[in-house]
């Protein structure tokens, strides 16, 4: 069978830009040798989850074959960009920090969260795997990684803060524990082993192995895959766009197969035909960037359907809100999120400021909704110099070489002197505005809206409006301005790095002023292909598949949520997928 027999080539032999897999030009293709260990376990996917796949299986003593249809460069997939971000529950590093948490409180956040709302379908086993995977971060996921070697810096970072009531979306604490090197790091800790099993003939890797079908026998046993091998990419550095020309065929078996592909982030046109319309104001936004290689094509959803995988939760996505255009890309319409502190203020594109809880670092969706509602698909930071040397951070490895590059003094150059990077945005970026009053500020914006043809021109005496109101709200102590208050919280908290003394935004002493168009960034797959606590991938009966697991992103993380708990990189699936495959029938 094969998941992709509607698709289309544009007659040499490359894709029509729609993630749907590829055909060979008019010569007959080879075929690869199969497997010649039909006890060998296959994994779609080089990604972390494959690569944790690997590790755990490997350390049972069987062998795996990893599949992957980029080239060896791209060992490790998307969380190789990633910051590295680990929810822990009660850490070490948190109680360090002054920060009690608990099993009991995470839960309730999580809950909160979730936004579960089909529990008698869809929902059932994504709850499972949510009180799983608290259970792993309250307990044994800090020691797991600590044994692999994964270190964290110190301060405890606090994502997605929350809704504004204690029963509402967010971390009641912090809870983003940063790898000391970053997505870099979680994928060294797991590639490093698999390379020594590789010599000792436990591991094969197919690289540039396109899967195109999983096979089934006729007892519904699934037994292997199919695929296009791809033209040679070697020279392609990490992360970049790899050709879709095939050269020949291939056909493996195994005693199973693992699905780690990731998600459809990488996908525009198939984020934008999932896009959840009636939950996000009724329109599907036009413009996007891009916060993951376009390789995180979602092919391997669509081809897990065909053997009879049920997908579930397919209109959950988290996308973020504070994307920039990267003024360096690596891959197509390559975006940047901007990690904020809480002291930015927040307009939308009309010059209006965004409604409670649509903050910096509070709440993701609901801003994203929020944003759609206005019918456009950009907003506004306002902030001055001060801000953004002690705020504003760039997620992503590449966009901070002192954590990635283990480097103590690099991360006190940060603190001192702001983060180099942010400065390079500020320097090539064009979504960046730096000016020495509000006039000036709002002149350059409108610049950014002519050139680019995208929304409305803004109106000064609007934005000095909002700009003078919150200002006011600095003078006491005390304030009716929820996000002064976020700002204070924020101060009060002895671990918080990334929050400069609440001042005045337009007090000329913190300047010079600056704005940042916002963009929305694609990033994670909430749902995705149905499994049990065992990883089985689940038919539309709600059995398992025999032979078949799946992983990772394209599970959904294990079901899929509406609301993930927010303190997690893509990275961090490396805990996710612990989880899942360390209970894969041995």
């Amino acid at each position: 069978m094969n998941g992709n027999s509607h698709s289309h080539t544009n007659g040499n032999g490359h894709t029509n830009g729609n993630g749907a897999a590829p055909h060979t030009s008019g010569h007959s293709a080879s075929v690869a040798p199969d497997s010649t260990d039909p006890d060998a376990v296959l994994i779609v996917g080089g990604g972390l989850a494959g690569l944790v796949a690997a590790y755990e299986i490997t350390k049972a003593g069987r062998k795996v074959v990893i599949i992957e249809q980029e080239n060896e460069a791209c060992l490790g997939g998307q969380a190789f960009w990633s910051l590295g971000g680990i929810f822990l529950i009660d850490s070490a590093e948190q109680r360090r920090c002054g920060i009690s948490d608990s099993l009991e409180l995470a839960k309730r956040d999580w809950y909160a969260s979730a936004g579960w709302d089909r529990l008698d379908d869809e929902d059932v086993w994504a709850k499972r795997w949510a009180d799983a995977y608290l259970d792993f971060a309250a307990g044994d996921k800090r020691k797991y990684l600590r044994d692999l070697g994964v270190g964290f810096t110190p301060a405890v970072g606090w994502a997605e803060r929350g809704g504004g009531v204690a029963s509402g979306h967010g971390n009641s604490v912090p809870r983003f524990h940063l790898t000391w090197g970053t997505g870099p790091e979680l994928v060294r800790v797991f590639r490093e082993p698999l390379l020594v099993a590789h010599k000792q003939g436990l591991v094969e890797f197919r690289y540039r192995h396109q899967v195109d079908a999983i096979v089934t026998d006729s007892q519904g046993q699934v037994t292997g895959v199919t695929g296009s091998v791809l033209e040679s990419s070697d020279e392609v550095e990490r992360g970049a766009p790899s050709s879709r020309f095939v050269v020949g065929q291939f056909a493996l078996s195994g005693r199973a197969v693992v699905v780690t592909s990731g998600g459809i982030g990488g996908n525009v046109d198939l984020v934008k035909a999932t896009w959840p319309k009636e939950r996000f104001s009724g329109r599907v936004p036009e413009h996007f960037v891009v916060g993951v290689p376009a390789h995180v094509d979602g092919r391997m959803i669509k081809i897990s359907e065909a053997a009879g995988a049920r997908t579930v939760n397919k209109d959950r996505m988290w996308h973020y809100t504070e994307g920039l255009k990267n003024w360096n890309p690596i891959w197509p319409k390559h975006g940047i999120r901007v990690i904020p502190g809480p002291s930015s203020v927040w307009i939308d594109a009309k010059g209006k400021r965004l409604p409670p809880p649509c903050y910096p670092g509070t709440d993701t969706l609901s801003t994203l909704k929020h944003i759609c509602k206005t019918g456009y698909d950009h907003t506004w930071f306002i902030l001055n110099k001060s801000i953004a040397q002690k705020e504003l951070a760039l997620s992503g490895s590449e966009q901070n070489p002192d954590v990635t590059g283990k480097s103590y003094l690099g991360a006190l150059s940060r603190i001192i002197w702001g983060p180099e990077p942010v400065k390079n945005f500020q320097r090539y970026g064009e979504d960046w505005v730096t000016a020495n009053n509000l006039e000036e500020l709002v002149e350059g914006m409108n610049g950014i809206v002519e050139r680019d043809q995208r929304g409305p021109k803004l109106v000064l005496e609007q934005i000095q409006k909002e700009m003078t109101d919150r200002d006011l709200q600095i003078e006491h102590p005390y304030t009716k301005d929820t996000q002064v208050m976020v700002i204070r919280n924020a101060w009060s908290y002895k671990g918080e790095l990334r929050c400069v003394k609440p001042h005045k935004i337009l007090d000329p002493k913190f300047g010079p002023l600056i704005a940042i168009r916002m963009n929305l960034i694609t990033r994670k797959t909430l749902g995705g292909i149905q499994t049990n606590l065992d990883s089985q991938v689940l038919g539309h009966d709600g059995e398992p598949i025999p032979g078949l697991y799946a992983a990772g992103e394209v599970a959904g993380f294990g079901g899929g949520v509406e609301k993930r708990d927010g303190a997690r990189e893509s990275s961090e699936d490396v805990t996710d997928d612990h989880v899942q495959i360390s209970l894969l029938p041995q």
